[in-house]
């Protein structure tokens, strides 16, 4: 009698509604059982019966939570078909030369991070169901049926962090962005700046997951198939004759290990610390492929001190400035360069594939102002198409605000500020007049020495 009632499904009392049908029940005893809009029906009629107010007066509103639901407890059947929407076949595995063919829509450039990003992203997907497959093959063992000859054997294939090392505005940030769009995996894209060790001011380790938890839905099987990109890591590097602990900088990067490396931790849902008020989910990390990132200024002087560190005199003397117009001098980095900057040995071990990022050269500057998918110079041409005005550069415009931005030295962040610029102009007078059917930008209009060209409609240039 007792395993009829236990397997018979649960109702409301009151409605007669399962718990598919109005989430999960509030049990009052064992025979009864209440849903949450039926008990706050009942105590709205108890707060509102006039008998009662002359009695004892106003009672205050009572409101009732699904406290299970809250803290992130799901029935078996829903956690199943979140399972379920998290596996992979390899026929949705996009292979690396289309990963990159959809980064190159976007990125000017940097080919040989695009490689290894596409790459990376390929062997991820791989091991993700490699791993499920393993758990078939166990779940079969368990069984005691004989196996699948199909399925792998008991090769575990090991996930390879990646470190992007790039000057400022080279695209490494954009490039993750950029991924994340065109895969349907969860990206999460965090600050390394904010980070302290436990316990102290600021967002702990384990924020790094739980802002991927928040991207992939609290999706807790999607989440640990997802994508982390840690930017700024360079500035966790170790502080020089520092007398008091570094909360920020190496402690951090001690505490990124096991997250590195693969483990089962405790992640706050929806905020950046635990604390007794957050729910919390258990996310494991072995699966989650971490890429950061970072300036690392002053790394391009630890490696030109070593190529030049031979002596200056004799036949075999290596000249002391001979790299110092390299600008692909990042190429050379190597894991002792890393180290002399700051990074911890434990650390770098984890981030076996080191990427760097080429300068952008004037060239380049000019091809992303025109060729991405979302290029700058086509965002005002959308915008100026809305008044149904044409907007066109010169090429020796282009070449002009490729030459200040190349100045500035901040890479493509440049360009958008000198173009703001001198648009602003534009984008002001333009809807004052109807008869205006384009504009034409000048290389004397950037470089403030004349104005644009403006056509009126029925014009020819």
């Amino acid at each position: 009698m007792s395993d009829d009632r236990e397997n018979k499904e649960k109702r409301c009392s009151v409605c007669g509604r399962t718990e598919k049908e109005c989430g999960r029940l509030i049990r009052m005893t064992d025979e009864l059982s209440v849903c949450d809009e039926c008990m706050q029906k009942s105590i709205d009629t108890v707060k509102n019966s006039p008998e009662l107010k002359e009695l004892t007066g106003q009672m205050p509103h009572f409101s009732f939570l699904n406290l299970g639901d809250f803290f992130g407890k799901q029935p078996a059947e829903e956690r199943e078909k979140q399972e379920e929407e998290a596996r992979f076949e390899m026929r949705e595995v996009p292979p690396p030369h289309k990963i990159k063919a959809g980064l190159d829509r976007y990125v000017v450039g940097q080919e040989h991070a695009k490689k290894v990003l596409s790459v990376a992203v390929y062997n991820h997907y791989k091991r993700i169901i490699g791993e499920q497959k393993r758990e078939e093959l166990e779940s079969i063992k368990a069984e005691g049926k004989i196996p699948d000859p199909s399925l792998p054997g008991e090769v575990e294939i090991v996930k390879s962090n990646i470190l992007m090392i790039g000057p400022t505005g080279c695209g490494k940030t954009y490039l993750v962005q950029t991924l994340a769009r065109l895969l349907d995996v969860p990206c999460a894209i965090t600050d390394a700046t904010s980070l302290t060790e436990a316990g102290y001011i600021g967002d702990d380790i384990e924020s790094v997951v739980s802002k991927l938890l928040a991207v992939a839905g609290n999706n807790v099987k999607k989440a640990e198939h997802g994508i982390i990109f840690i930017d700024e890591i360079d500035k966790l590097a170790k502080k020089k004759n520092a007398s008091q602990r570094d909360v920020s900088g190496e402690a951090v990067q001690q505490g990124l290990l096991r997250l590195l490396e693969g483990a089962e931790i405790e992640v706050p849902v929806g905020a950046s610390s635990k604390n007794a008020m957050v729910p919390m989910r258990r996310v494991q990390t072995k699966n989650i492929l971490f890429i950061a990132g970072g300036a690392f200024p002053g790394l391009e002087d630890i490696i030109r001190e070593r190529l030049t560190k031979h002596s200056s005199i004799g036949f075999m003397s290596d000249l002391k400035d001979r790299f110092d117009d390299d600008k692909d001098l990042l190429e050379k980095v190597t894991t002792e360069d890393l180290r002399k900057f700051g990074m911890i040995p434990e650390f770098l071990g984890r981030l076996p594939i080191v990427c760097p990022l080429s300068s952008l050269t004037e060239d380049m500057l000019v091809r992303i102002l025109s060729e991405p998918q979302n290029a700058i110079l086509r965002q005002y041409e959308a915008l100026l198409s809305m008044d149904e005005v044409k907007l066109t550069f010169e090429e020796d415009a282009l070449r002009a605000i490729a030459a200040k931005a190349f100045e500035k030295d901040t890479g493509a962040r440049a360009l958008r500020s000198i173009i703001e610029a001198f648009m602003l102009d534009i984008m002001y007078e333009i809807p004052k007049d109807d008869s205006i059917g384009e504009v034409i930008i000048t290389k004397e209009y950037v470089e403030s020495t004349g104005g644009p060209r403006i056509l009126l409609r029925g014009q020819s240039g």
